[in-house]
């Protein structure tokens, strides 16, 4: 089998090295995403595997079939950006990775509200700049919160259970109620979950019912002393809706992995390039504000898993076998 690979960091290569000796496939790899640009290295293969925030156009669709290549095997867990329409029009199946490492993401959420809960970069700040009084940094403990999750899956239920051990009230809106999770959460609607979170951390799916699922009017349902956590998906919350309410002390703060149009900004070195980063320098001067460039997947264990699942999924489909982790929009 032979597999061709986009968007491929060198962090990857040990896992990918690893999986074509023991599999006896050829796997060639690119830095670059899978655009109309790049879609020709894929000559000659059986699958390709992207990971990636740009879309994949329709054009890329139809000349992978030309190319006899019928299966597109995502390792990462969005697949926002498949054009299912056109995969559908040119027999191609798609594949994610639905949960790389919980742990991850989930930690990922835990630190960016610790960091906010103390106070860390308003303290770091002051402390630079020679101030070490304490005024205004008071903080709260998490034992006396209500976390409210937002999408209570894989990564959400491990959210869930985290916030849980650390003696928090843990509250969830999720349209499938997990059981194995009675003991961890209550389910709530979700105008319950914007008035009574003390933290509000997102870990639902986007699509286009959560598109700016957190907008104006659901900021202004919030406390006024709570925090706003996004390791999901950028435009699942209306960027320029939180600034205003950021503004307005709708809010306490927000910590966000992700953000809308973070594409061609997050995992880029932008050292000494022309780019327009208003937006997220607006968010990284906030003292209340905490921001990393989408890596709460990121971690030695995650890699691994999303690299492997992505290649077993290509080869169960290149076999005629079936793969549970087909997606098609639907």
């Amino acid at each position: 089998m032979k597999i061709q690979m986009y968007s491929v960091r060198p962090d990857e290569q040990a896992a990918i090295q690893n999986w074509a000796d023991l599999h006896q496939a050829t796997i060639t790899t690119t830095p670059e995403p899978l655009t109309e640009a790049t879609v020709d290295l894929a000559q000659g293969s059986d699958a390709v595997i992207p990971a990636q925030h740009g879309a994949i156009t329709a054009p890329v669709y139809q000349k992978l079939a030309t190319l006899g290549i019928k299966i597109i095997s995502l390792r990462i867990t969005g697949y926002d950006i498949i054009d299912f329409a056109s995969a559908q029009a040119n027999q191609i199946q798609v594949t994610n990775v639905p949960a790389y490492s919980p742990r991850s993401v989930a930690e990922e959420a835990l630190t960016h509200t610790m960091l906010l809960l103390r106070h860390l970069k308003e303290t770091q700040t002051r402390m630079v700049q020679g101030d070490f009084s304490w005024g205004g940094l008071e903080a709260f403990e998490i034992h006396n919160l209500t976390v409210g999750v937002l999408g209570a899956g894989k990564i959400g239920g491990t959210v869930a259970r985290i916030f849980k051990a650390l003696g928090a009230r843990v509250i969830a809106h999720d349209l499938v109620q997990r059981p194995e999770l009675a003991d961890t959460l209550t389910y709530v609607s979700f105008s319950e979950l914007l008035t009574q979170s003390d933290v509000l951390t997102i870990h639902t799916n986007l699509t286009q019912a959560t598109t700016k699922m957190i907008d104006a009017a659901a900021l202004q349902q919030m406390k006024t002393t709570a925090l706003l956590i996004n390791c999901a998906r950028g435009p699942i919350v209306d960027l320029t809706a939180l600034q205003a309410a950021l503004d307005a002390g709708m809010i306490a703060g927000a910590g966000l992995d992700t953000i809308e149009a973070e594409t061609g900004i997050f995992g880029v070195d932008l050292r000494g390039q022309d780019h327009d980063l208003r937006q997220v320098n607006d968010l990284l001067a906030r003292p209340n504000v905490s921001v990393s460039p989408h890596i709460g997947f990121y971690t030695d264990q995650a890699v691994k898993n999303m690299v492997e699942t992505a290649l077993n999924d290509a080869e169960m489909l290149f076999q005629g076998r079936s793969c549970e982790h087909l997606v098609t929009g639907d």
